[in-house]
């Protein structure tokens, strides 16, 4: 008797708690622009425009305080301006998930950090090098934004952030190119959340 007590106070305090953490819950859509380039590289680079296209995932801790995931396909990479290697746009796609700690006012502006990890989907084309980046990058994300908290435009937002790689890029081994480059992205994106 004193188990079968047991096991349903236990089951009783699971459904409390899975409830309690699923009205924390928010999920929506995000996408918009990137603009990439690579720093540290030995060679000249311009940036190469983008896109990222995804959902996000929040977890409410506090009523300002809260856990952002966002799953989103993202193109980048960069334009060679020096001939370094046979192609000039090398472009590279990512499946990109930050997880960022956000701070949003009662007004609806917010900031965001922490880090993010990048799987790479696409390698560049038309190198002559074979694999040109590893599979993983991984960095640390910032931004700022605005979510609309009321009215009949509740969820919608916008926002700005900034990705910087602290790992290396290139996966190719050549005498004249250094491959210790790192992946740097701005993002402007417009998202709703449900």
């Amino acid at each position: 008797m004193k188990k079968l007590l047991l096991i349903v106070l236990v089951l009783i305090s699971l459904q409390s708690f899975g409830q309690g953490i699923f009205s924390r819950l928010s999920f929506g859509i995000k996408g918009g622009g990137n603009y990439s380039n690579f720093y540290n590289a030995g060679f000249k680079t311009e940036g190469l425009a983008g896109f990222h296209a995804g959902m996000t995932i929040n977890l409410k801790l506090t009523g300002h305080l809260s856990i952002q995931e966002d799953i989103l396909y993202s193109t980048q990479g960069a334009k060679i301006k020096d001939g370094s290697f046979s192609k000039e746009d090398l472009k590279l796609s990512y499946m990109s998930l930050p997880i960022l700690l956000k701070y949003r006012s009662m007004f609806g502006l917010y900031v965001e950090a922490g880090p993010q990890f990048n799987m790479l989907i696409s390698d560049a084309k038309g190198t002559g090098l074979g694999d040109f980046a590893e599979k993983i990058d991984a960095g640390g994300a910032a931004g700022f934004g605005y979510e609309f908290t009321r009215g009949p435009v509740k969820g919608l937002g916008i926002g700005a952030r900034y990705y910087m790689g602290l790992t290396k890029v290139g996966k190719f081994t050549t005498s004249n190119v250094n491959p210790d480059f790192k992946n740097g992205i701005m993002q402007a994106s417009i998202f709703y959340t449900f």
